[in-house]
């Protein structure tokens, strides 16, 4: 990143295509990571104006640890990842905090020694940090990067804390949309190896004229003895039956 001197006209409001944007992202995305990455792409883009290029990343926060998980591009990844391997800054404060965290000047900035004066060798001046609120399911923090002291507005803070808003809201949507279909996967799998148990007990029963609790402990048995997933002796049983190289059980949607 370089400094950029020359002057920046100010940013207006978020406009409702913005919003929209968020929406079509949430349609588009496949996964968190890809949402991600799309919104810093499309905050960097929005704020980014005349002389004053901003680069922007996302970090969030995983069992205690940062990580720098998306970017609008290589220069803000590495920034990222430098301040979280300082485990110190603006925008690590600003996503424990939960608060919006601007740095005008890092010239004059006294906080984070370290980490701040290798920023402003990497040619950063001015850091904003939005957390996204995302009501408990993870933490999360915007961050952006301008090469121009006073590189953001009072009018840039306003509208990166109506993007982020939105942007939490678009993001908890997919961590829900996340959770049901991990969710639906887990029951799905769960069905399908009760449904293989039951065909390989059954199998059991007919082969040695038992009942349904001995051929369950003979199938345990076996599970226990071969230090092997019950769920695959039953299979290993269905096919050594049938001939079939692969077991499958269908379920409706």
């Amino acid at each position: 990143m370089t400094k950029e001197d020359p002057s920046r006209e100010p940013e207006g409001p978020i406009p409702e295509a913005t919003e929209l944007s968020l929406q079509q992202l949430v349609l588009e995305s496949q996964d968190i990571r890809a949402f991600l990455a799309e919104l810093a792409i499309l905050a960097s883009t929005r704020l980014s104006g005349p002389g004053n290029t901003i680069h922007s990343g996302v970090t969030v926060l995983r069992h205690k640890r940062p990580e720098a998980i998306a970017a609008s591009d290589g220069a803000a990844r590495a920034l990222d990842e430098l301040q979280n391997g300082f485990g110190q800054g603006p925008c690590l404060t600003a996503l424990r905090q939960g608060t919006t965290l601007l740095v005008p000047d890092l010239a004059v900035e006294t906080r984070w020694a370290p980490y701040i004066r290798t920023a402003a060798q990497h040619g950063v001046s001015s850091i904003l940090a939005i957390p996204l609120d995302l009501a408990g399911d993870a933490e999360a923090v915007l961050n952006l990067y301008s090469g121009r002291s006073n590189g953001f507005a009072g009018e840039d803070i306003a509208t990166v804390e109506t993007f982020a808003i939105q942007a939490a809201s678009s993001l908890r949507l997919i961590l829900r949309i996340s959770q049901l279909s991990e969710a639906r996967n887990d029951l799905t799998a769960a069905m399908q190896s009760r449904t293989v148990i039951d065909m390989a007990v059954g199998a059991i029963m007919a082969q040695n004229r038992c009942g349904r609790e001995t051929a369950f402990s003979i199938l345990t048995r076996a599970s226990s003895t071969r230090n092997v997933k019950l769920r695959e002796v039953a299979a290993t049983v269905i096919t050594s039956i049938s001939g079939e190289d692969r077991i499958t059980a269908y379920f409706d949607d």
